[in-house]
């Protein structure tokens, strides 16, 4: 996808990496930039700063999310980039069993990671298949692809949010539709809160910009997997190659872990 006279919504806008591709996309030309987060002021303030339009949105609310792509199309005519970005993290807290956090905590990680990313296909792929065209791209995690220690409800959702992007991409691939998933590992945001990222971090930090980069170069050639951390895709290899010899570095790399604290 050239990103140059396109229509573009981004969830989550207004910080962090959402942040960081809604100014790259700025960049890149688009006709139409769409920024929605559940802080309206904020998504306000920088869609002022670039000349684009803002929602104050929730996008655990499909009824929110389906009137946001409403008002797009009907402003600009279509949709062509929906980007799901936001996204939260808890860690497991208590004695930090893979089952200690509790259901309300689960159920806003699973509405967050999963169903926000099903309400924007929901809303968005009737237009686009009746055009031939239109593009998602899902910000997950590596914790998708690989896992991460501690943090079970998010590491989870984050793989279901990969499994409901293949769907998408085996069913709709036909109708024209392009799909690709966001995948780095830890980068410099207010959810990292100025911490080393834990195992996330070990293979350094990005800023915002540098994966706003590997975005514009992903959708560009449009792969499925965006990787900003290029060894993701050596150790993504490693699980699928020998899970259970995997799992064993996963236990050792918990075991050599402090547990991580969040802002």
């Amino acid at each position: 996808m050239e990103l140059r006279d396109k229509v573009v919504v981004v969830t989550g806008g207004a910080s962090g990496i959402g942040a960081g591709l809604c100014r790259r996309f700025r960049d890149e030309g688009v006709r139409g930039l769409v920024i929605a987060d559940l802080n309206g002021d904020a998504a306000a303030a920088l869609a002022a700063e670039l000349g684009g339009k803002s929602h104050a949105v929730n996008v655990c609310d499909e009824t929110a999310i389906a009137a946001l792509v409403a008002e797009t199309e009907a402003e600009f005519g279509q949709v062509d980039l929906f980007c799901s970005n936001a996204g939260i993290l808890h860690l497991d807290g208590g004695d930090y069993w893979a089952t200690s956090s509790p259901n309300d905590v689960w159920q806003r990680n699973w509405e967050v990671h999963v169903m926000a990313h099903i309400y924007a296909a929901r809303a968005c792929l009737p237009d686009m298949i009746r055009r031939g065209a239109g593009y998602f791209l899902h910000t997950v995690s590596a914790a998708g692809l690989l896992s991460q220690p501690y943090t079970a409800a998010y590491a989870t959702t984050k793989h279901a949010a990969i499994g409901f992007a293949e769907s998408l991409a085996i069913s709709h691939g036909d109708d024209g539709i392009k799909v690709s998933c966001l995948c780095p590992q830890a980068v410099d945001t207010a959810m990292l809160g100025g911490s080393d990222g834990g195992s996330a971090g070990l293979d350094g930090i990005l800023s915002p910009e540098q994966v706003a980069e590997a975005v514009v170069q992903g959708l560009a050639e449009e792969t499925f997997l965006i990787l900003p951390h290029e060894q993701v895709r050596q150790y993504h290899l490693n699980k699928a190659q020998n899970y259970d010899r995997w799992i064993g570095g996963m236990r050792k790399l918990r075991r050599n872990m402090r547990p991580p604290t969040l802002p």
